[in-house]
């Protein structure tokens, strides 16, 4: 059969992905069309000639490398005035409506053996809310405090997006204005054999997979979001991962140092834990901030440390940015010496052979492309490096069990509400650690942060005893 999609895979060296088209039915044969649309054949070829060829794959040059500054808490000896001054900028910029919430929320909860988007996970200690209904809360709870009320941008991807869809509709959006809930697909990219040849997953399918964190920027502008942001007086978006419930999704502070700056790129840090904690760190090289992931760093450089026994590349990065639309845009358009590289990542692909037969191989057979995010931050003017403290931005679900498990993050979750409630005067009993002994859990609507909690506390009257189940909403 002749098709004008068909002739260009051929001129470019990819007619197999269509071997078996003549077998499939008419709607097979237009899905396997519709996949093959979403591939950019130059793209492709410009990877396999960049990353697939050999020593493509070299290590990353150490010349110049150095640990990036980045702003204290105060609590750690930063600016007490300076982060005073953000607090206020950030309050200001959330009055006028400037800023947006954006999750990515493209994963499965797979790691967690939970059958469904990540973002419906029930992850808090009492009500057992989940992810999304947390987010949700919190953005819900900010609108109302600062008097606008904010656009959240949601990105699902191909697997997960109708559930997610689906989910939000049953629960009415939390809340929220359906009008200022958006959803939209991340893009996939094509996983290729070691020749470069795109993959079959099946007869009438392309092995695909998601572009990565870092195709977040480009679906923002595909799906019309940036423009959408620009229509509604928009400037500023907030960016965090769906398995993180502590984040602070909008937090003043963090949006001021952003906006005072005139920064295009903001970020996030957490001092490492320790030296083979698996976390990127914030350097600077040439000028430049960068993100380098612990892969990529010898452990030998993780490991030094300064004249005070503190390790040098202490700044650890947890995924929570603050972005300019407009940078955005200018790097979703992916012009010369400004696009995100994507990364190689060398995977064991279900495909099939020669004659259609599944193949499960049980090594790695073929290549994924993906883009993280932090690799705009070279591109991004005045970019800042703020310290936050873990306990009270940072559990990640992402294992079911031991570290970054539900387990810790609930225990996290206590802990931070204990540190609320004591820091109010209330008498609460908790371990070494300050887990306190009591199931409790604050919903984002009585207090989504330190400050939020504090202002509603002071207005009960009498204070509630501090018992099992005790749930402030």
């Amino acid at each position: 059969m002749s098709h004008p999609l068909i002739e260009k895979f051929s001129r470019a060296g990819q007619a197999h992905i269509f071997a078996f088209f003549d077998r499939l039915s008419p709607e097979a044969q237009r899905a396997l069309l519709a996949e093959a649309a979403e591939i950019d054949l130059a793209e492709v070829e410009r990877l396999t000639r960049t990353l697939l060829t050999k020593g493509a794959t070299a290590g990353i040059d150490l010349e110049g490398l150095a640990p990036a500054p980045y702003e204290r808490r105060p609590e750690h000896g930063g600016d007490v005035a300076a982060w005073t001054r953000a607090k206020a900028v950030g309050e200001a910029a959330l009055r006028m409506g400037r800023v947006a919430a954006f999750t990515v929320a493209g994963g499965q909860g797979t790691r967690l053996g939970y059958d469904g988007p990540k973002g419906t996970f029930p992850v808090t200690p009492v009500r057992q809310k989940t992810l999304f209904q947390v987010f949700a809360e919190k953005i819900l709870a900010a609108g109302r405090r600062y008097g606008k009320p904010l656009h959240w941008f949601i990105m699902t991807s191909h697997a997960n997006h109708a559930a997610t869809e689906a989910f939000f509709a049953e629960n009415k959006c939390f809340g929220l204005d359906r009008g200022r809930v958006h959803f939209f697909r991340q893009g996939r990219m094509p996983a290729v054999n070691f020749d470069g040849k795109i993959m079959l997953e099946t007869p009438g399918s392309l092995a695909l997979s998601p572009d990565g964190h870092g195709g977040s920027l480009r679906a923002l502008d595909r799906s019309g979001a940036l423009d959408l942001m620009k229509r509604e007086g928009v400037d500023t978006l907030s960016y965090f991962q769906v398995d993180n419930p502590l984040v602070r999704c909008i937090d003043p502070a963090f949006i001021g140092w952003h906006v005072s700056r005139q920064s295009e790129m903001s970020s996030k840090m957490v001092p490492k834990a320790y030296a083979e904690e698996k976390v990127g760190h914030f350097c600077t090289q040439r000028g430049q901030t960068i993100v380098v992931e612990y892969s990529d760093l010898p452990m030998e450089v993780q490991r030094e440390t300064d004249a005070s026994g503190q390790l040098r590349y202490l700044a650890g990065s947890i995924a929570i940015h603050v972005l300019d639309r407009e940078f955005v845009r200018h790097i979703a358009a992916g012009s010369e010496g400004v696009a995100l590289p994507f990364h190689r990542a060398d995977k064991k692909i279900p495909t099939i052979d020669a004659s259609g037969a599944v193949v499960k191989p049980d090594k790695a057979n073929g290549v994924k492309f993906e883009m993280f995010v932090f690799d705009a931050l070279p591109f991004a003017k005045n970019p800042v490096v703020i310290e936050t403290l873990r306990a009270d931005d940072f559990s990640p679900v992402k294992n079911a069990e031991g570290v970054d498990s539900p387990q810790t993050c609930r225990d996290d979750q206590l802990r931070q509400f204990a540190r609320w409630l004591h820091a109010n005067g209330a008498a609460i009993e908790t371990d070494r650690s300050g887990k306190p002994a009591h199931a409790i859990e604050v919903s984002p609507l009585f207090g989504y942060d330190a400050d939020s909690f504090a202002d509603a506390w002071k207005k009960l009257s009498p204070p509630p005893a501090i018992r099992d189940g005790l749930y402030l909403a």
